[in-house]
């Protein structure tokens, strides 16, 4: 009966997670990962300018260098699931069994947006492919505006109104204004300005019950669907949606480059813009390096994110030797995506050409890339299809990965007791379904461009704070932990190097969270990662009598409740201290350009 259950036959919460992939499988899982580069590509260019390819690649290399201290810790713990941020936990339960839930929270709140800002774009597609508003230029709006030209004239109080917010305006000219923006009003479908419910929520955002919402709930339940057949299946369909997406991704990234199309003054005088969207070059004063530094940080958001690919441990066949080959050959196929189409995106279309609100929310990426290989309009039409099932793959990765962390967090006594339940295919499905609550709440915020960053730049703080813990995680575990075997190990001054990755992250946060539209969203995701602090102490006290469930803590060869010495002594808290000063510091000495 034992390796019954341990084939991952059983079922119910006292199921367990199915081995049934090896490293290809948590590789294809993982290749969701790309496509992230689409979901943010606008905001980036807008807010670093010329900067912005400079941006995507220095956090690319980060992220890749980051991996190997993941790599190293995923190995050690064969018989857990849930990736990085669950292994990296384990190492502060010895300092603070606060610190240990907060990872994992944090780690989790990060990556289950994707579900609803992939969602949101997706429903944007859609919207605009069966109910698309009319271009100004157009000539169904040019016919409007022919029809009713005496419907303003030149001492039309609205004419003045114009005038006064355009300053230099000719009477002509705001008559044509007011016109043209009258007759894209009259043709754009109705569906398109309905709401069902709008309503402010205190100190986040505005949320929005419309067309998007409905539209991506809808989506979810598909990809939910799909990843209730367990992993193997969503192995399966990441695998041939990754080859149908990735590759035509590819030769577009690589076809201007080789056909000649980069223009040297889109990718040359790298200097911040003047201003967050603004189209002019500014200087590397302090709003400049606040820009730049905004940028990494929500960079970091998409490039960082193949350490997913270590999610899925406990459901690798061979988990000493996949593991590391899972992280490894994720990164390298990110660094050819993240180096290559934000290059591709700005040699083309330049720093202004970014600017395009299509590009900035992300419904007009399809067509941006079709005018990068010269498609005509059948081929961008595919394009479109195309994105969709880019989003659906990284959404697919983002609720494999994010859900596992959710199940492993309950097991290990960290998160509620519910989570831990299984499906009879192996599919953690209670924290797929709190998943899916969790980000109908954000599709709602996230149905408008200014929701869209905000959930981006909120959940971001959690993903950094996550990834401060878990580098620094590395060198606690080395010291602490030294005998527990490890199948890949990186070289000692990779873990030095990136502890100190781990301290300029926080000089990201510190400086950049500020950048996205909303000043208080460092504040905010200061308060949401806190939110985990009184479950877990219900879990933990309450729930279970101040006890971690048995063998939470047996990859660490620790017996019972002893949580072992604690070898490096006040380390642990003078990093906590050092992240945090830096974080603050950096939050008042970096400012945004007046």
């Amino acid at each position: 009966m034992t390796d019954v259950v341990e084939a991952g036959i059983s079922s119910g919460t006292e199921g367990k997670l199915v081995r049934a992939l090896d490293w290809k499988g948590a590789f294809w899982v993982a290749a969701g990962v790309p496509p992230l580069v689409l979901f943010s590509i606008g905001g980036i260019a807008g807010t670093t300018g010329k900067l912005a390819f400079v941006v995507w690649i220095i956090s690319m290399v980060m992220g890749f260098l980051q991996s190997f201290t993941y790599a190293e810790i995923a190995g050690m713990f064969a018989n857990k699931s849930g990736g990085a941020s669950v292994y990296g936990a384990t190492a502060w339960l010895r300092y603070s069994k606060f610190i240990a839930p907060l990872s994992v929270w944090c780690n989790w709140f990060a990556w289950s947006p994707v579900l609803s800002l992939g969602c949101a774009i997706a429903a944007g597609y859609i919207l605009n492919a069966f109910y698309p508003i009319p271009a100004a230029d157009s000539q169904m709006v040019l016919d409007w505006i022919s029809a009713h030209a005496a419907s303003i004239t030149a001492d039309s109080p609205r004419v003045a109104e114009y005038i006064a917010a355009h300053a230099g305006t000719t009477p002509e000219d705001a008559v044509k204004a007011l016109l043209s923006t009258d007759g894209v009003a009259a043709l754009t479908p109705a569906i398109r300005s309905w709401s069902l419910a709008s309503f402010s929520i205190p100190f986040l955002a505005t949320a929005n019950i419309n067309a998007t919402f409905f539209i991506g709930g809808i989506l979810m339940l598909i990809i939910f669907a799909i990843q209730h057949r367990g992993i193997s299946e969503t192995a399966s369909v990441q695998k041939w949606l990754a080859i149908i997406v990735l590759v035509p991704l590819l030769i577009i990234g690589l076809y201007p480059i080789v056909s000649g199309q980069i223009l040297a003054t889109n990718v040359t005088g790298l200097v911040p813009p003047t201003a967050a969207y603004a189209a002019a070059d500014g200087t590397w004063s302090n709003g400049g390096w606040t820009l730049f530094l905004g940028g990494l940080y929500i960079a970091a958001w998409s490039t960082y994110g193949f350490e997913t690919a270590v999610c899925y441990t406990r459901e690798l066949k061979n988990p000493k030797t996949d593991t590391f080959k899972a992280i490894f050959y994720s990164g390298l196929a990110c660094c050819l995506f993240f180096f290559l189409v934000p290059f591709a995106f700005q040699g083309v279309l330049g720093h202004a050409g970014m600017l395009a609100p299509g590009i900035v929310d992300g419904t007009g990426v399809a067509e941006a890339l079709g005018g990068l290989i010269g498609a005509g309009r059948v081929v961008t039409q595919l394009l479109v299809v195309l994105m969709i099932m880019a989003l659906f793959l990284a959404i697919m990765t983002a609720m494999a990965g994010s859900s596992r962390t959710l199940y492993q967090g309950s097991k290990d006594g960290w998160l509620p007791k519910y989570l831990d339940h299984v499906n009879e295919h192996g599919a953690p499905t209670r924290a797929m379904w709190t998943d899916f609550a969790f980000n109908l709440f954000l599709l709602a915020i996230a149905s408008d461009v200014g929701g869209y960053f905000f959930v981006l730049a909120v959940s971001n703080v959690g993903y950094i704070i996550f990834n401060f813990l878990n580098l620094n995680s590395g060198w606690i575990h080395r010291m602490d932990s030294g005998h527990i075997e490890r199948p890949w190990k990186a070289p000692t001054w990779l873990i030095g190097l990136n502890t100190v990755l781990a301290f300029v992250n926080a000089l990201f946060l510190g400086a950049g969270a500020k950048v996205w539209g909303y000043s208080n969203a460092l504040w905010v995701g200061f308060i949401f990662a806190a939110l985990i602090l009184p479950v877990f102490a219900y879990r933990h006290y309450i729930r279970d009598g101040g006890k971690f469930p048995a063998g939470a803590m047996e990859d660490l060869g620790l017996v019972g409740q002893d949580l072992g010495v604690k070898k490096a002594g006040m380390l642990p808290y003078l990093a906590l201290a050092g992240g945090l000063a830096i974080v603050l510091i950096a939050n008042v000495i970096f400012q945004l350009p007046a």
